[in-house]
């Protein structure tokens, strides 16, 4: 335990401070839409663009995969939030049976096919885990930006398998990050309960 705390240690110590200005943009990130403010998206696409200058010098390619996927549903996300040209709010809703189809889509259809492309064309040492991180974040990220309830539960499954992921790829501060969204995310769930239960209410 010892040894493992003195590795962490010296792994924050030598944190290049691009990982540290990407981490803490992934922090206002996940702050904004714990409040459900649309200013979440462009803090999560300086993030993403600084994250994928990071796992591209660590050679993660399938982590880019998925980054590339995050700026793309930032992109929409934002301008769905925002549609119309002013600034009113998407409603919160959750999921319609179309909405599910859509993540078992995801899940069922996107794992078989991710996992071969990493098992037979990568050099992935973990392609199966890599591939369920991604497509439980590819599904809650579409609900995120369809402001679905339920993005926050894709999205902390995501989480769970993706702390370990990068601990065991000694990515420490990105797992400190993701632990951090973990713990947020589940405010986050109740939170946008709440609003949109007085959101119909009214």
């Amino acid at each position: 335990m010892a040894e493992w705390l003195t590795i962490f240690r010296e792994q924050l110590i030598q944190t290049p401070l691009i990982q540290w200005f990407g981490v803490l943009f992934g922090v206002a990130e996940v702050f904004l839409a714990r409040y459900n403010k649309v200013a979440l998206y462009p803090c999560g696409i300086i993030s993403i663009l600084i994250t994928l200058i990071v796992l591209y010098e660590a050679g993660l390619y399938a982590e880019i995969l998925l980054n590339l996927y995050y700026l793309v549903m930032s992109l929409y996300g934002w301008y769905y939030w925002l549609r119309k040209g002013d600034s009113k709010e998407v409603p919160i809703t959750t999921c319609s049976g179309r909405d599910w189809w859509v993540v078992f889509s995801f899940l069922f259809v996107g794992t078989p096919v991710l996992y071969n492309v990493l098992f037979y064309f990568t050099d992935s040492t973990v392609p199966l885990w890599d591939t369920w991180v991604t497509v439980t974040a590819w599904a809650g990220m579409w609900l995120l930006a369809k402001r679905k309830l339920e993005n926050w539960l894709l999205l902390n499954i995501s989480n769970a398998f993706a702390v370990p992921l990068y601990i065991h790829k000694n990515l420490f501060l990105y797992a400190i990050l993701t632990l951090f969204l973990f713990v947020v995310a589940v405010f986050g769930y109740f939170a946008w309960r709440r609003s949109m239960r007085t959101a119909l209410n009214k």
